[in-house]
């Protein structure tokens, strides 16, 4: 019997790693499958759908000015449910800890289908950061009927809240699929790694980059205040060159412009598209960030990753050594940056390629644990 299944998603980090899962899934006769996405990041969300040539069959276009927490849950929860009701998905498969996967999942668990948690078993186990995703995560994996887990610590996470061994599954984590795959392509397409280069910033002479992302509603006010201070710091530094894709968030566009534009060495710019993104992780020689994804691929690319975050729900790439908890703190974050540009020993351990992620195959063991179901 061929089994109908719907993935949903709805923000650029999602779209990152279910894209690659929605292609094999629809590549395999056993299942008839449906992409609904809520473009709860709307232009963000296109750009990846445009490089993964994915179309949405359904597009619930939730997104508002100025929309509330509660006011997204409740549309997700609704649009979805109405949106699948005549679909009948034996599986609605949600990915992480956004709001759409909350919603989502609740919309799947109130029409019977049986939900499929991709990322399942992330914990920092504060549910106040991240906020509200935590949250959204620990509820989702509450109801799953499969937990796709990307590693072993996650595993054990989910034993430890004691869900049921049966329906918790290892299989890397799809972002590690989509980021091997792609930055495979910017090595091997030369038009396409000329295209891409030619839309990035030019490198400063005698410089060493610096590629920063942030957009954590923890760190909103003080923290990125902190933030912005200490990325003027190192601007100060004649070997550091500071690239800052800013997020649209006006709790971010308003500190990093009003702290840090015209500042020498540092070049604020428009979010970049997925492989633009990670054309500078590939030329980046550290990287700050709060963001959960990029904790995962700069290892993959031998890139260290300083962590801009109190508590991490991804410890393995920490543990592995190829991360650091640095905080919103000025002077660690200076003083770890520092220590990375003039310890070449420190740097070269950290810059070490690893893979506590995944190996680039989770999205066929995904398919293959729905094909047995």
């Amino acid at each position: 019997m061929t089994q109908r299944i719907a993935i949903v998603f709805g923000t650029r980090p999602e779209a990152i790693k279910m894209a690659p899962l929605a292609i094999a899934l629809k590549q395999r006769a056993e299942f008839e499958t449906l992409v609904c996405v809520s473009a709860q990041h709307r232009a963000m969300l296109d750009q990846v759908l445009d490089i993964f040539q994915l179309q949405p069959d359904i597009d619930l276009d939730l997104m508002r000015p100025n929309q509330t927490l509660p006011e997204l849950t409740g549309r997700v929860i609704t649009g979805v449910h109405d949106a699948l009701t005549d679909f009948r998905p034996h599986h609605i498969l949600v990915h992480g800890d956004t709001t759409t996967a909350l919603g989502a999942g609740l919309a799947a668990f109130y029409l019977r289908a049986k939900v499929g948690h991709v990322e399942a078993g992330l914990r920092s186990f504060d549910l106040q950061r991240p906020w509200p995703e935590e949250m959204n995560r620990v509820v989702v994996d509450a109801f799953a009927d499969y937990m796709f887990a990307p590693t072993e610590t996650a595993r054990a996470n989910l034993l430890r809240e004691g869900r049921p061994a049966g329906k918790i599954f290892v299989t890397g984590n799809t972002g590690i699929d989509a980021l091997l795959s792609s930055a495979n392509r910017l090595d091997t397409d030369q038009s396409l790694g000329a295209e891409v280069g030619a839309r990035l910033p030019a490198a400063m002479a005698g410089r060493k980059l610096v590629l920063v992302t942030g957009h954590r509603r923890e760190s909103f006010g003080g923290g990125f205040e902190r933030i912005c201070a200490a990325l003027a710091q190192l601007a100060e530094r004649p070997d550091v060159q500071i690239i800052y894709p800013v997020h649209l968030n006006p709790n971010v566009q308003e500190p990093v412009n009003r702290l840090l534009a015209g500042k020498a060495g540092v070049q604020l710019i428009e979010p970049v598209g997925y492989l633009d993104f990670i054309a500078l992780m590939k030329r980046a020689h550290v990287i700050l960030t709060d963001s959960g994804g990029v904790q995962e691929e700069g290892p993959a690319l031998g890139k260290p990753v300083l962590v801009m975050r109190e508590v991490t729900e991804r410890p393995e790439a920490v543990e592995a050594g190829g991360a650091t908890l640095v905080g919103t703190d000025v002077d660690v974050i200076v003083r770890e940056v520092s220590r990375l540009f003039d310890d070449a020993g420190a740097y070269a351990e950290a810059s070490r390629p690893r893979f506590p992620y995944g190996d680039g195959h989770a999205c066929g063991r995904i398919a293959d644990i729905l094909a047995s179901a």
